[in-house]
């Protein structure tokens, strides 16, 4: 062999080295969320878990002492022929013998049956903890997060078994130290025996392990990398299953082609799942193969040191049964391992969205806002791109809006009028400039108290399918009880003669979910919306196409009141009907994400530009 080719051999074994060294440090590392499951265990359910644990301890040395009253049974039953001793002293003599095993045997039932409770009231904890977790962070976390498809890959992901995941690492870790006992009190019997028979226990376990972590991270991979498909995948189903889509899907015969597309997409990954499960399998079956010719060339051995009467029959039947024992131990302890980082890379998902920090905070020693406002909300050169964007939706935007003043927002769709919403009741910070409440940045103000001086109906408000009382008071969730002023807000909200003649009143349920819930059209979903937002007794009313889904007279009806309802308050207008908005104070009229115009109907319409030209617009349409 010339010194190139040994160079080359000497490489290719560096090099197959370090990966194998590479993958087993990349194993343990992938362990690191072991304490967390374990703290998350314990949050969940510290009682069962302690109970878990106890039983766990018992459960290690059970099969050792199993192992030894099988040998004390057979070695008395063999000296009992030996002495000739009559069946029923015979009997006696083996009895005590028969009782331990029988003790033993009762006490791994009783504790297996333990354990299988303990496990699932643990479970139901831990669903309810970490599903707890998830809505929690949901919860904190920004507007900008859930406008983001990464945030919900991430979402899916830590979704994805994270409970199942977080208890699979504590039983595997459990089983890990029970075995390792298991392991190490057989191993004691074994070793007086023969030290070989131990070490081939331990070398016909280890291939199969190896193969199985491998394709475990196959299969991790694989189910991570396609979150987004599963999200389509929960979508097309939705889709084919809502009530609220059901019509179009029949009227344009979409029914079939979604279906379609489900099954393509679900058919692709059970071909994905089927390949690394059929190779994991296929591996599975060969090295199990090593480890039974391992065993069985070891009980070759035995059975002829029997023979040879170099051990008795009674420590043959025992050396089997610790050998067969160890060899499940072991393999059961290398499983545990592979399922603890299987579980570990699962977890990892859950433990990357808790890690994820709102944005938009409170400051430590935020102020409370205003209660009544004195000087109004002011916009300083205010310019806004959303994240991951290239191109500003608002630029420059200079704006005062004065005390008890009316606003309306006009502008074609695209031109800002939602996002400067977002930004006054700080869903969003302003890429540059600042945003005033009576002088003072909103970012100085108490997050909390700040967003009560805000009542908002968005256009797309959300149809809660509650009762009615509940869809009103969520405006104001510590006045729940206060049926007066849900009242107060439903007759604002022009929702009082409506929900007068529903069956039940205030206490009828909404919406198609539930049985006898009741279906409202659009209009009268949105007079529930208005109400909701009277509820709040606010500074500043936002109302974002507030009537889109009235008809002409009940829009008329609403904003023939609108000065009264809102009183001595701001109200931030957003509308494409100028019937509505001349009603405002001032209008201003935004286009490309800059301030065009400004001022009340009737300058505006003197001054003759963009809003003139979109109120004549649309007032012809009407002719």
């Amino acid at each position: 062999m010339n010194s190139d080719t040994l160079d080359s051999q000497q490489n290719h074994e560096a090099a197959l080295l370090q990966r194998m060294i590479s993958r087993v440090q990349a194993f343990f590392a992938a362990l690191r969320n072991t304490p967390e499951a374990f703290r998350l265990v314990w949050a969940a359910g510290k009682s069962a878990a302690m109970v878990e644990i106890f039983l766990t301890l018992i459960t290690s040395f059970l099969p050792a002492a199993q192992a030894w009253a099988g040998k004390l049974i057979i070695d008395s039953v063999m000296t009992a022929a030996a002495r000739e001793l009559a069946p029923v002293d015979g009997l006696l003599f083996v009895g005590p013998y028969l009782l331990l095993e029988f003790g033993l045997v009762l006490i791994s039932s009783v504790v297996g049956t333990m354990r299988t409770y303990f496990d699932k009231i643990l479970q139901y904890q831990l669903v309810n903890h970490v599903n707890t977790l998830i809505i929690r962070k949901s919860i904190s976390l920004d507007l900008q997060f859930f406008e983001n498809p990464e945030f919900y890959d991430t979402l899916q992901n830590a979704r994805r078994q994270a409970d199942i995941s977080a208890l699979n690492i504590v039983n595997a870790t459990l089983q890990m130290g029970q075995q390792t006992i298991t392991i190490f009190s057989l191993v004691v019997l074994l070793w007086d025996f023969s030290p070989w028979l131990a070490l081939v226990v331990f070398i016909t376990a280890i291939p199969a392990f190896l193969s199985q972590s491998q394709y475990a991270e196959r299969a991790f991979r694989v189910v991570n990398h396609r979150a987004p498909e599963s999200r389509l995948l929960n979508y097309i189903e939705m889709l084919l299953t809502s009530n609220e889509t059901v019509k179009e899907i029949k009227l344009f015969g979409l029914g079939e082609s979604l279906l379609g597309r489900y099954r393509d997409l679900f058919t692709r990954f059970y071909q994905e799942d089927r390949q690394i499960a059929k190779q994991r399998s296929f591996a599975g079956v060969g090295w199990g193969l090593v480890s039974n010719l391992g065993y069985y060339g070891s009980y070759a051995w035995i059975v002829m040191r029997t023979i040879a009467g170099m051990v008795t029959l009674g420590d043959m039947t025992m050396l089997l049964t610790i050998f067969r024992q160890s060899q499940v131990s072991f393999r059961s302890l290398l499983d545990s391992l592979n399922r603890l980082y299987e579980s570990n890379l699962f977890l990892d998902n859950l433990m990357t969205y808790l890690k994820l920090e709102p944005q938009i905070v409170s400051p430590a020693d935020g102020i409370p806002a205003p209660e009544v406002i004195q000087d109004g909300i002011e916009f300083r050169n205010v310019s806004f791109r959303y994240p991951g964007a290239e191109n500003d939706v608002l630029r420059g935007i200079n704006l005062h809006i004065r005390p008890s003043e009316k606003i309306a927002l006009v502008g074609l769709n695209g031109a800002g009028k939602t996002t400067l919403i977002k930004l006054v009741t700080r869903l969003y910070d302003p890429t540059e400039g600042q945003i005033l409440l009576d002088g003072v940045d909103l970012r100085e103000y108490n997050l909390t108290s700040l967003r009560q001086c805000f009542g908002v109906i968005f256009q797309d408000f959300v149809r809660y399918q509650f009762t009615v009382r509940e869809n009103i008071a969520f405006a104001q969730i510590d006045a729940m009880d206060d049926f007066a002023r849900i009242q107060d807000a439903a007759d604002r909200g022009g929702a009082s003669e409506m929900i007068a003649r529903m069956p039940a009143g205030y206490d009828t349920m909404l919406g198609r979910r539930w049985e006898k819930g009741l279906e409202l059209s659009g209009g009268e979903w949105q007079k529930i919306a208005l109400a909701r937002a009277f509820m709040r007794k606010s500074e500043v009313l936002v109302l974002d196409e507030p009537t889109s889904a009235l008809d002409a007279q009940a829009e008329y009806a609403v904003f023939q009141r609108f000065g009264a309802l809102i009183e001595d308050r701001i109200a931030i207008l957003i509308s494409h009907r100028f019937s509505t908005v001349r009603m405002a104070d001032r209008i201003v009229v935004l286009s490309d994400g800059r301030v065009l115009e400004i001022g009340s109907h009737d300058e505006l319409i003197l001054k003759d530009g963009a809003y003139a030209r979109l109120f004549n617009l649309q007032a012809e349409g009407y002719r």
